[in-house]
């Protein structure tokens, strides 16, 4: 069967889209509003440019960010962003925020091409920050399994001021696309929600990172995301 696929962000880059016709939701509400200073979510950050656009990303380690490659892009020249011109604001919530840290330099995946912005199997990067950042312990990344219990919360268009997040949904599949691995999940998340981590609580209580959010599901909750096996060194 065939997905009806939209790039689940940057919010902001372009038209703002009316909630009724916004992909990755469906018709139930199944995303809330959740503590930017809790575990797992003191971990993430608002990833923006001065261009304007929005995204979420995850620390993965006290001076990296994980978040999704199109994120970066520059529309106008077809490229991506400077470096310099990229914030992450660890923590944001209604204008405030925990940390903040220039981007230094990023590491894009092998294979992603901007001006494509694809393919979907590579669309992620890794933030490397002017400072670390000490305010929040990292998340760490680990293979996806069958069946796994997820949560997705980021900082999407239609409540850009605070992580919205689907405590409850699941993954659905791990598939080969044509370039690489992605994975199906039904987590409720929209256009901002893009580079979001898709977290998995493990049995001894500590939370994982086991994929990013990079593109929605038209007319139904869900989207498409890239594993964490794919990014793992």
């Amino acid at each position: 069967m065939a997905i009806g696929l939209w790039a689940a962000g940057p919010a902001m880059a372009e038209p703002v889209i009316p909630r009724s016709e916004l992909p990755g939701l469906g018709g139930a509400g199944a995303r809330q509003p959740v503590d930017a200073k809790a575990a797992p979510w003191r971990s993430l950050g608002r990833v923006q440019t001065e261009l304007g656009s929005r995204c979420t990303g995850a620390l993965i380690a006290p001076d990296r960010v994980l978040t999704a490659a199109h994120c970066l892009l520059s529309p106008r020249a077809g490229g991506v962003v400077q470096p310099g011109s990229i914030h992450f604001l660890l923590g944001y919530a209604a204008g405030r925020y925990t940390a903040h840290a220039r981007v230094a330099a990023f590491r894009l995946a092998p294979g992603y091409q901007p001006a494509s912005r694809g393919p979907a199997s590579a669309d992620w990067a890794i933030l490397h920050l002017a400072a670390p950042l000490a305010e929040a312990p990292p998340l760490p990344l680990a293979p996806a399994r069958a069946a796994d219990t997820l949560m997705l919360g980021g900082y999407q268009q239609d409540r850009a001021e605070v992580i919205l997040a689907d405590t409850a949904c699941r993954l659905l599949g791990l598939r080969r696309g044509q370039d690489g691995p992605v994975l199906l999940h039904d987590c409720a998340g929209t256009r901002g929600a893009s580079g979001a981590p898709l977290l998995r609580r493990d049995p001894n209580g500590d939370w994982s990172v086991i994929g990013i959010a990079v593109a929605a599901i038209r007319g139904q909750s869900g989207g498409l995301g890239i594993p964490a096996q794919a990014i793992l060194p």
